[in-house]
Parts: structure tokens; C-alpha cells; sequence
């Protein structure tokens, strides 16, 4: 994880950079991917009260950008807030991923990965099934299907004959037609 301190009007001391390397460290514990890290701090004095502002933000693979911004008087204490809201952010986020509603989701594309892994690649040699629509216009006499099947360059026929019997009608090996 990439981890970006910066302070803002306030200059930032080693054992302020280690809390805050710490607070960052507890959150692995959700075992989610997390890019980054970035803490702001700043000094905010407004009405003569001298405070400490903590933005807290982190990327989470394939998830928004999650940003927390605490106050406080006390600049661990602010931290110690900011690094409670993550922590609750990210328990929710690995809870929901982790929730029993995904595991099927989960475990079905865990058998489609070692099914694509384990298959050998003959996209070359596969013969590919390419569905068509039936065509049965009107019951045939065998002598058209047979004049219909030696016109055309398919090697077989299906129709319906005039018993209302559906019926394949097909080339040989040997040059003759077959009937079923």
C-alpha cells in the first residue's frame, strides 16, 4: 500500500507520522485491496479554538474512493476518529463482499476459472454448433424432398411427408439417399 502523510499549516513530528503509519497498518487486517493511502493534517483555529483536522482517504481496488474527515482538539484523538469510521467503512465493504448471498457468485466463477485454466486451447480443431430455424412450409411428397435434397448442397433434409410424419431424408456415402 502506497501511504502519502502531508501536513497542512502544522509541521508533522516522527511520532505523529508513526501513528498515523499505524492507524494505516490496522486496516490490512479486512484483507481488502487497498492502493493507497493519503492522510491530510491540519491545524484549524477558528473563534480562537485551536483544533486539528485529520482527511483520511483510501483506494480500494475496484471501489470508490473512500474519504473520512475528522476534527478535534486533540490531534490523536482525531486519528484514533477518523480511523474508527474506516475501519467500520471497510468492515461493511468485507462483509458485504464476504456476505453467504455472494458465495455462490464466488464459487461459480472460481469453477469457470479452472475450467478456462484446465481446458486445452483448440479453438482451431472445435466444431462449432450454429442453431438454425426449421423451414416447414407444407408437407412433402419423398420424390420432392429427394429432387429438393439433389438440388441443394446440404446432406440432409428434414419435412414433414403426408402422413404428417416428420421425416430426415439423407446423402450416402456411397452416392445413395437414406430415409428415416
Amino acid at each position: 500500500m502506497n501511504l502519502s502523510i502531508v501536513g497542512k499549516q502544522f509541521e508533522l513530528t516522527d511520532a505523529i507520522k508513526d501513528y498515523i503509519t499505524q492507524a494505516f497498518d490496522s486496516l490490512k487486517k479486512y484483507n481488502l485491496d487497498i492502493i493507497s493511502g493519503r492522510a491530510v493534517v491540519s491545524a484549524d483555529e477558528k473563534q480562537g479554538r485551536k483544533g486539528f483536522v485529520v482527511d483520511f482517504s483510501l483506494n480500494l481496488a475496484h471501489q470508490d474512493t473512500i474519504v473520512v474527515r475528522e476534527k478535534d482538539k486533540d490531534l490523536y484523538a482525531a486519528v484514533d476518529n477518523a480511523t474508527n469510521r474506516l475501519a467500520k467503512v471497510l468492515r461493511r465493504y468485507h462483509d458485504k463482499v464476504n456476505s453467504h448471498k455472494n458465495r455462490d457468485d464466488m464459487k461459480q466463477s472460481a469453477v469457470d476459472e479452472i475450467i478456462k485454466a484446465s481446458e486445452p486451447n483448440l479453438d482451431d480443431n472445435v466444431d462449432e454448433i450454429v442453431p438454425t430455424e426449421l423451414d416447414l412450409y407444407k408437407p412433402l411428397e419423398i420424390d420432392e424432398a429427394l429432387n429438393k435434397l439433389k438440388e441443394s448442397t446440404d446432406q440432409f433434409l428434414v419435412f414433414n411427408d403426408m402422413d404428417a410424419k416428420m421425416r430426415v431424408l439423407y446423402k450416402r456415402k456411397d452416392g445413395k439417399f437414406g430415409l428415416f
